[in-house]
């Protein structure tokens, strides 16, 4: 395969930023997700800058761009993030792997303390894309589409989820495209504009995959506070396409604990269903209980 003129290599750093951390960007962030919690009075959700990777694309992506997907998606939260202080970022490419005809490139962003350098939240998120077109080749049909996304209920998998606990606080999210512009805007994209999509091989908007990691996140803070900030970790496969206008259940149950120092680890399983049945999003999660 000819990868000339492809920058995506391991090690590559991608670029980083600097940003303030200010009520008015935790208040837009709680009302693009509905999720309002107590303690963003104090910290800010951990998932604040959840598309930061998004923005050195041309740093990391592929060059066909046709059919491109979010895949897998790590968070590790570490510590919490203050109302008022600073974060600065740093993007790299730590892998790219090939899988079942698709090249897979993996973006690891660390979130940290722009005072005293801390790392606080640490996000890796796998971007599978397709093999590069022929010269010539258009972009004709689509990609996934609505009857092709309902056949991958269908698949053979295994049994999800098989944890046998508590079951965690769930939401409902209904996604309309006010949402998906605050949540992927402000420029037009596949994610809030139906022409984008179609451009991408898409017959309707594509609901980012962070918005349901998101969701998660609300989740396990729900469930275990300030134990989701200072020591949780997420890993979730995007299994389905959540379209525009639909509404999901995003659902959390207790798989195990293990002491962790003077404290407990408890590990969930993870997912969220689709209107019709299908897991869009399947994987664990843990968090801190004192």
């Amino acid at each position: 395969m000819n990868l000339r003129g492809e920058p995506a290599h391991v090690g590559r750093h991608c670029g980083g930023r600097r940003y303030d951390v200010t009520p008015e960007v935790v208040a837009f962030y709680a009302d693009a997700l509905d999720d309002h919690h107590p303690l963003y009075e104090r910290f800010a959700p951990p998932l604040l800058h959840h598309s930061e990777c998004f923005r050195y694309v041309g740093e990391w992506y592929l060059k066909n761009l046709f059919g491109n997907l979010h895949a897998q998606q790590d968070w590790e939260c570490f510590a919490p993030i203050a109302v008022g202080s600073a974060i600065a970022t740093r993007s790299t490419i730590v892998d790219r792997y090939r899988k079942r005809g698709r090249d897979y490139i993996v973006n690891e962003t660390d979130f940290t303390d722009a005072a005293d350098g801390r790392l606080l939240v640490r996000s890796r998120t796998h971007q599978s894309f397709l093999p590069p077109k022929p010269e010539g080749a258009g972009d004709g049909g689509y990609v996934v589409d609505e009857q092709t996304a309902k056949r991958k209920q269908t698949d053979a998998r295994p049994p999800f989820p098989t944890a046998t606990g508590e079951d965690l606080p769930s939401f409902s999210h209904a996604i309309d495209q006010r949402r998906c512009w605050m949540f992927s805007g402000p420029g037009a994209n596949y994610h809030n504009d139906e022409a984008q999509a179609r451009k991408r091989g898409f017959p309707r908007i594509v609901v980012q995959g962070m918005m349901s990691t998101c969701f998660v996140s609300q989740v396990m803070l729900a469930a275990f506070g300030e134990g989701w900030l200072r020591g949780g970790r997420m890993s979730v496969k995007l299994t389905n396409v959540v379209w525009c206008d639909e509404t999901v259940v995003v659902r959390g149950r207790v798989r195990e604990s293990a002491a962790e120092a003077a404290r407990e680890r408890v590990h969930c399983d993870v997912w969220v269903d689709k209107p019709d049945g299908a897991r869009a999003l399947i994987g664990t999660a843990s968090a801190l209980r004192a």
